[in-house]
């Protein structure tokens, strides 16, 4: 099983962008296009799909909200913090 985060774990590694609420930490961006903000979900999507763990993902034109939290260990986990490195990684090449 995958071992949940202490709060202070999850806030140290919290990247910048993200904040978190509680078992789920979130990120907010704004493209600058709907279909690029479609390419920004259809790329992560192939990430998450490698990694087995899947965010949250909420499309409002050109505004995208990824949620994450491991829902099967009941917290947060090192693989929501890997998965949102990822992400990361993702909208620093636009």
């Amino acid at each position: 099983m995958t071992e949940i985060l202490s709060e202070d774990q999850a806030d140290q590694r919290l990247s910048p962008g993200w904040t978190r609420n509680g078992a789920v930490i979130s990120r907010e961006v704004e493209l600058a296009s709907f279909s690029q903000a479609i390419e920004v979900v259809d790329r992560v999507a192939v990430l998450a799909e490698a990694a087995d763990h899947h965010p949250d993902i909420d499309i409002r034109w050109r505004t995208l909200t990824f949620r994450l939290s491991t829902h099967s260990a009941g917290g947060l986990t090192a693989k929501d913090f890997s998965l949102a490195d990822e992400i990361d990684s993702v909208l620093g090449a636009l």
